[in-house]
């Protein structure tokens, strides 16, 4: 089937489907949907949220870097903010377009900086030591709360210097977050029932007042000292960080040990091989995403190939069914570990390419080293249980047997 734009009515503008992307036995399995999308076409229209779609790894990737046709100061989520009211004020990352990205992505380009990670990783390094140790006493634990959870939380929140009190809350919120991308469904208004509370800890603690003086979040607010923002943007900043700085973490690690103990030989070649230590984790990137969706908007037509997508129209990029799109990789569907996985779209692409990306990296990286140094075999002691969101593929149980090295 075809569908042609309201407006266009002589247009024919994309294949035409009934999934739905944000139904709940879609967000609890939308690998099974993927292939579906990308072999639609290269462009569908999705008849349940009313807007475009694209799955395709080429396109997907074409897409993230067009920043010009396929804008993101619109919201990338459903809502459009050039006629409806956001939700809350938009990210100064991640719902900007050039030159205020530009501006704002450089201020904190200068907090979250190379060096400011190197004075961090010897820490972070104790910390997951210290943590794998307790872990391989247990030798059974949950590998989301037990280590997916627990490492962020014990290094993100002293960086950024937020207060103690409540930082159990950042969890919640950030999930809160991440749901609000997609329509008002069943599982939005359960996740924002459940984080009023984080809401308000999170305005509080993004304020200048409460943030600890050599943290991160005081660097943002030095730079409105400086006049390259102003206390109100900084405050937003700030936020940003505690948006996208903990659940998607938790989520990575969580995918990382799912796909270690599901996949033994390639662990063992890990092991074996410390070198493909950093490929082994943009490989669990590729394999599982966490960030599952995007949209952008566009600010004029668009043709992708042979299909006129209108201005002004919602388009969701599908970023993991990209990951697994068999045009780009081989066997897309099985974790390797000394895979070549550059041009993956799990950290984004373009100038929206995640901040955050070397923060998300440098903990992984600690907490697969340690597991590696120390754990012979990690396997499941259970099923894996999902927690559904409408952008994250969140794993909310992971029931892992490890044997000690």
């Amino acid at each position: 089937m075809v569908c042609r734009d309201a407006r266009r009515t002589s247009r024919v503008i994309a294949a035409r489907l009934a999934i739905d992307p944000f139904d709940e036995a879609f967000l609890a399995d939308p690998y099974a949907h993927h292939e579906a999308l990308r072999e639609a076409g290269p462009v569908v229209w999705l008849d349940a949220i009313g807007a475009y779609g694209m799955a395709r790894h080429a396109e997907v990737s074409a897409a993230l870097r067009d920043h010009e046709a396929f804008c993101s100061g619109r919201g990338v989520g459903l809502s459009d903010f050039a006629i409806e009211d956001p939700w809350r004020p938009p990210s100064l990352l991640l719902e900007t377009d050039p030159p205020l990205h530009d501006r704002t992505r450089g201020i904190m380009n200068k907090v979250v900086s190379l060096a400011a990670l190197k004075t961090l990783r010897p820490r972070w390094e104790q910390t997951a030591e210290a943590l794998v140790d307790r872990l391989v006493e247990k030798r059974r634990f949950d590998a989301v709360t037990e280590l997916g959870e627990a490492f962020p939380m014990a290094v993100f929140p002293d960086t950024i210097g937020v207060p103690e009190d409540g930082r159990e809350l950042l969890l919640v919120y950030a999930a809160s977050v991440f749901n609000a991308f997609g329509p008002r469904n069943a599982v939005f208004a359960r996740g924002e029932a459940e984080a009023a509370p984080a809401i308000g800890w999170v305005a509080q603690a993004c304020k200048r007042e409460n943030l600890s003086p050599d943290g991160w979040g005081a660097g943002v607010y030095a730079a409105a000292d400086r006049g390259e923002c102003s206390e109100a943007e900084a405050e937003r900043l700030v936020r940003s960080f505690l948006t996208a700085g903990i659940d998607t973490t938790v989520n990575g690690i969580g995918h990382l040990v799912l796909a270690l103990a599901t996949h033994p030989d390639e662990y063992a070649n890990v092991r074996a091989n410390p070198a493909l230590e950093k490929r082994a984790l943009d490989e669990s990137l590729r394999w599982d995403s966490t960030v599952q969706t995007f949209f952008r908007t566009t600010t004029r037509d668009v043709e992708i190939a042979g299909t006129t997508i209108p201005e002004g129209a919602k388009v969701l990029l599908f970023l993991a069914a990209a990951n697994r799109d068999p045009r780009r990789w081989n066997d897309p569907d099985r974790f390797v570990a000394d895979r070549p996985t550059s041009g993956h779209v799990g950290f984004g692409f373009g100038i929206h390419q995640c901040l955050g990306q070397m923060v998300a990296r440098l903990e992984a990286e600690v907490v697969l080293r340690a597991l590696v140094r120390r754990v012979r075999r990690v396997t499941l002691a259970g099923t894996p249980e999902r927690r559904l969101n409408n952008t994250l593929h969140a794993i909310h149980r992971l029931p892992v047997g490890i044997e000690p090295a």
